[in-house]
């Protein structure tokens, strides 16, 4: 550990709590409220649709959009913080997108509903960079695997609240659509507020003192095959993983006949059985040392169960793909493939490699909603978009046939 990861964990202890968990312990919470907000919006897309007289081709623009500007931040936003301060970057966006999320709720056209859900993305897009090199200084190299994944897992925890918050003040309540995006901006700002006074961070460089030749370890990263293999990989992982987030509420709905009122339950359960299948997985990748047997398990089961959700009939029968999904789909997938990047990048490239990863997956999530919105304003279902993620999922697996294994020897995110 370094001096200044050294100084982070002495200052920052609380009444014998290490400083490096209190970090886990808010950058775990600034995924549950990213998540949340991300959810919140589809067990009411309906009622968005019928108050605003949408098409499923602008309901899905509402959610890519959102996505666009998210993408479009990752590297603009890591780069920000490694030169001025990564608190300086994370936590102004972080209350913006809180405060945005309330103003969400109070939009009355839907050009003022896309500018708010962009100004919203623009916030969330200052957390991944940011977050991700504090938390790898800080928290040890031998409790760093643990660390990483109670920060991943609140992803899952977000995801259920969103849903189910959403769905229980929105229809159980009857409170209308747009109070969840009021209820959620309050623990949203104040979570950000918390990590500037309680994350401490240690000093960026000066200036003039980065590693020349960064141009051309960048450039050696696209020429990387193992890496440019698991960035097709996690794209194709996302993309069926954001028709599942965006749309699942709503093909429920429509499709599924089932009460709006258990919707957000029902869809929620892709992340409450995602965090111990993120966990046993990416335990077992470390275990194994090896990466590739893992990816040829999980995708092919992934691909079966995204099908299983339309081709199915009973609705006791959906549930059980939506879990089967949710145990070893994108949530499960991601620890290994994290893994994969921090085998074949070197450590000195590590923010590059990684902000590399994180905008070409989320790049799908620009996709994959308008394309749902759009072939289900063609076919009249949203079924077919489920075959059309397994399929695009089997093609990444199908790259990852040609990928080589490289030693384990180093930790997940060892930076």
């Amino acid at each position: 550990m370094s001096v200044d990861s050294k100084t982070i964990n002495s200052e920052q202890r609380v009444v014998g709590i290490p400083g490096w968990c209190i970090t886990v312990f808010l950058f775990w919470l600034g995924w549950v409220f990213m998540y949340a907000d991300r959810t919140i919006l589809n067990p009411v897309m309906k009622d968005i649709q019928n108050e605003f007289g949408l098409n499923g081709t602008q309901l899905g623009l509402i959610s890519s959009l959102f996505f666009l500007l998210y993408a479009i931040m990752q590297v603009p936003a890591g780069v920000l913080g490694d030169r001025i301060g990564r608190k300086k970057v994370l936590v102004p966006g972080f209350v913006l997108f809180g405060v945005f999320t309330a103003v969400t709720g109070s939009v009355r056209s839907f050009g003022q509903l896309l500018a708010t859900r962009i100004v919203t993305g623009t916030g969330q897009g200052t957390y991944y960079g940011p977050q991700y090199g504090i938390s790898s200084e800080q928290i040890p190299p031998e409790h760093r695997s643990l660390g990483s994944a109670v920060i991943n897992s609140g992803m899952g925890f977000g995801i259920a609240l969103g849903l189910m918050t959403s769905s229980w003040l929105a229809y159980k309540l009857g409170l209308g659509w747009r109070t969840p995006f009021y209820f959620m901006a309050i623990p949203t700002t104040l979570t950000g507020l918390l990590i500037w006074w309680l994350v401490k961070e240690a000093p960026r460089p000066k200036a003039g003192t980065a590693a020349a030749g960064s141009g051309s370890s960048f450039m050696a990263l696209l020429k990387n095959r193992n890496l440019l293999l698991t960035y097709l990989m996690v794209f194709c992982s996302l993309f069926g993983f954001f028709v599942i987030l965006t749309w699942l509420p709503y093909y429920l709905q429509t499709e599924r006949n089932i009460p709006t009122t258990d919707i957000g339950n029902i869809a929620s359960l892709v992340a409450w059985v995602s965090i111990p299948g993120g966990i046993l997985f990416a335990r077992i990748s470390d275990r194994l040392g090896k990466r590739k047997p893992l990816v040829m398990f999980l995708v092919p089961v992934a691909a079966v169960s995204l099908i299983s959700i339309a081709f199915v009939h009973d609705v006791s029968q959906v549930i059980i793909a939506i879990c089967v999904y949710g145990f070893f789909g994108k949530l499960a997938l991601d620890p290994v493939l994290v893994a994969i990047v921090a085998d074949n990048a070197p450590k000195e490239s590590y923010g590059t490699a990684f902000g590399l990863f994180n905008f070409v997956g989320m790049s799908s999530s620009i996709l994959a909603p308008t394309i749902a919105g759009l072939i289900a304003d063609s076919t009249g279902t949203l079924a077919a978009n489920f075959y059309l993620s397994a399929a695009i999922l089997m093609f990444g697996m199908i790259g990852m046939f040609f990928i080589k294994d490289a030693p384990a020897n180093k930790s997940t995110q060892e930076n």
